[in-house]
């Protein structure tokens, strides 16, 4: 099944993502979304960037090892990356995003056999394929936490970047 998952804003902060309905983390597709809107956040703060993923985590904190791939992933000019991951982004347009904030994703193929795990495809302006996120559920308070993403991989670059555009 496909999923247009829109979000109203993005959060600058843990606080205002908290706000959002979207944070009860009941609906998975919202934790897929939210996880592309605190990537983007990466760009304004990687400390608020990176309290928003926890949260999203729930009880399963970032290691340092995936802290330290993340500042690698996103730092450096390379925001455009999780930008990417909203509709109508792209490599012509320098990956902007615009209202209303659309992610696009779908069951994954390789859904997991355990129960407690969602599986999902997430698709990129500047990919030739979804990328996957996974998710865990937590059955004593319904709610669903990221587990794994493989979000922030090389895309195609911004045409305002591109020597050869």
């Amino acid at each position: 099944m496909e999923y247009h998952f829109n979000l109203s804003r993005f959060p600058s902060t843990l606080e205002e993502l908290k706000a959002m309905p979207e944070a009860e983390l009941h609906q998975p597709e919202a934790v897929v979304a939210l996880t592309v809107a605190a990537l983007m956040a990466y760009e304004r703060s990687s400390e608020e960037s990176l309290a928003m993923l926890n949260f999203l985590r729930g009880p399963r904190p970032l290691s340092e090892y995936e802290k330290q791939f993340l500042k690698e992933r996103l730092g450096g000019g390379k925001a455009y990356i999780a930008r990417s991951y909203i509709e109508g982004a792209a490599p012509e347009n320098d990956y902007s995003a615009q209202e209303p904030f659309t992610v696009h994703l779908k069951d994954s193929a390789s859904q997991m056999s355990e129960p407690d795990y969602r599986k999902y495809d997430v698709f990129s302006g500047g990919a030739d394929s979804p990328r996957p996120v996974t998710l865990r559920h937590k059955p004593s308070t319904d709610q669903w936490f990221l587990w794994d993403q493989i979000l922030i991989v090389d895309i195609r670059i911004p045409q305002s970047q591109d020597a050869w555009a």
